[in-house]
């Protein structure tokens, strides 16, 4: 009797989840056919009851509605999802997502929405998915309702936030709701702390929902509120983008000290005006180019460490072109800076036909390594991984070449001819070997500075030529020679670069620090840091 009646309660149980199941499937069908009936205010409106239901089933339907879709089958008013399949559409109904054969355009009838219906659809899927197992999901979500907040997702957001374990989501969770309840009939008092909420998140997306909110606000209490609050955050927002600047200067000097501490050593060292330093930079490049092709063509698996090969290569390129230079035309030259600037000006323009012979006139693909690629935020600022990569390196380069002129016996010999070349001839220096491999140390920088630029720049023969007044412009303004003073110019010029660009436009804002560095050099004609010795006194 015992397991009869077991048997009875057993049989009772799943005759009501078999009902309650064909309950929900009724309401989800109903919620669904009037999404395909009456106009667009009557569409916004079964969208709201449908996210409402917190069916998982409603997501890719909503999903379906906002990519256009959803369809009516016209032979039996079947509402299905339709999907690309050759000619026809794959088919599939909308509740249960069984398959549902394949149809053409012509034997549907599409569920249109306009702009306005695709933000509430991307709100209504947001709020559906607040409670997916994924946080990154969860986030996107609540990312979705902070930019598009709807009344309707009040309760889902509660129910998020009181089951969420993650800080990072259940504060997301904390703005997107305040955003709804900015959205939606709440009090003044749970307005204006919602104001607090969203003003303290500080971003672009956070000031535009303040202005709406200043916008749209009845009460004056809430209006000043988010008037003064849309206000703080334009502050903030000001400050980031100062930093933001900044960070982008830096960069840009990174690259200009990469491209002129060649040119601060062979100009300080020797007073030898090379122009043909910027085809120095380009071998390094093309350097990096010829690499990444071998690789790919014999060795793809090293293709990450393709950067890392090409640096020693493209400074031994670099370095020993530099070194035939300054044997065959450099030394006749020594004390006429004149002929110097017109034979090396002369000389790049060999070295870059000689490039568009060998390569082509067109620019070349160098690829960026996986662990260049990419970006992160530090608050607002925006850190891209290659730009930072390349001011590492270069600070890597400047601290090696210090170490090198201070540890080492080359660097000695260097000192000393820049601070007074006929002593140190005298005391039985041989200046025009170290003439010879300072200026191949020059070069040799130079191609590392290649390398370097390959990866933000295009491959081209006219490669050099972009950084060459630069650089110039940086060896002049730290100090002839003095490598600190190449440092702090490349920096300065670069932060100064990009301030002055939002206003007076890239090309004008080179022609003001050009006219700037012309100024100061009249007051300071030995540069920041002027080298001290007899021979430059």
């Amino acid at each position: 009797m015992f397991h009869l009646r077991s048997l009875a309660v057993l049989f009772s149980a799943l005759a009501s989840l078999t009902i309650a199941v064909a309950a929900l499937a009724a309401d989800l069908q109903s919620l669904v056919t009037n999404l395909t009936a009456g106009s667009f205010g009557d569409r916004e409106t079964a969208i709201g009851a449908l996210a409402a239901s917190g069916d998982a089933r409603a997501a890719p339907i909503l999903e379906a509605l906002g990519a256009g879709q959803l369809y009516v089958r016209t032979s039996d008013k079947q509402v299905v999802i339709g999907k690309p399949s050759g000619n026809q559409l794959a088919l599939t109904e909308a509740v249960s997502g069984a398959a549902a054969g394949t149809a053409t355009e012509s034997e549907l009838e599409r569920v249109r929405v306009n702009n306005r219906l695709r933000g509430v659809i991307e709100a209504a899927v947001g709020s559906l998915t607040l409670m997916s197992p994924d946080a990154r999901v969860r986030r996107g979500a609540a990312d979705s309702l902070f930019k598009r907040p709807e009344p309707a997702a009040l309760g889902p957001l509660d129910a998020a936030i009181a089951g969420e374990k993650d800080a990072r989501v259940k504060q997301a969770f904390a703005e997107a709701r305040a955003a709804v309840v900015l959205a939606s009939d709440a009090t003044v008092p749970q307005k204006i702390d919602a104001i607090g909420i969203v003003r303290d998140r500080g971003d672009r997306e956070a000031l535009s929902v303040l202005q709406g909110a200043a916008n749209n606000a009845k009460e004056p209490e809430v209006k000043a509120a988010a008037v003064a609050a849309a206000e703080s955050v334009r502050q903030t927002l000001a400050a980031w983008e100062a930093a933001q600047n900044v960070w982008y200067g830096i960069s840009l000097g990174s690259v200009l000290l990469l491209a002129a501490i060649g040119l601060a050593i062979t100009f300080g060292t020797m007073g030898v005006i090379n122009m043909a330093h910027g085809e120095m930079v380009m071998l390094g490049a093309y350097t990096t180019f010829v690499v990444q092709e071998i690789i790919r063509t014999s060795a793809p698996h090293l293709f990450d460490t393709s950067l890392l090969i090409a640096l020693p290569l493209a400074f031994l390129v670099a370095g020993g072109v530099g070194i035939l230079i300054e044997r065959g035309i450099i030394r006749f030259l020594y004390g006429r800076p004149l002929d110097t600037l017109l034979a090396t000006w002369g000389l790049s323009l060999v070295l870059q036909q000689a490039v568009r012979s060998i390569f082509g006139s067109s620019n070349r693909e160098v690829g960026a390594p996986s662990w260049m690629s990419g970006a992160f935020q530090v608050g607002q600022i925006n850190v891209t991984y290659g730009r930072l990569w390349i001011v590492i390196f270069a600070l890597v380069v400047f601290a090696s070449l210090i170490l090198l002129l201070r540890k080492t016996s080359l660097g000695l010999y260097m000192r000393a001819v820049t601070q007074n070349r006929p002593m140190a001839s005298a005391v039985g220096i041989r200046t025009p070997r170290v003439d010879a491999l300072t200026f191949g140390l020059g070069s040799g920088i130079a191609g590392l500075a290649g390398v370097a630029l390959s990866q933000i720049d295009n491959v081209s023969p006219n490669l050099g030529q972009g950084y060459i007044i630069d650089s110039f412009m940086v060896v002049v303004f730290g100090g002839v020679g003095n490598l600190f003073g190449t440092l702090i110019g490349a920096l300065t010029l670069g932060v100064v670069n990009k301030f002055l660009e939002p206003y007076a436009g890239a090309v004008l804002g080179k022609i003001l620090v050009l006219v700037f560095i012309i100024l100061f050099i009249q007051r300071r004609p030995r540069g920041l840091f002027a080298l001290k010795g007899r021979s430059v006194e």
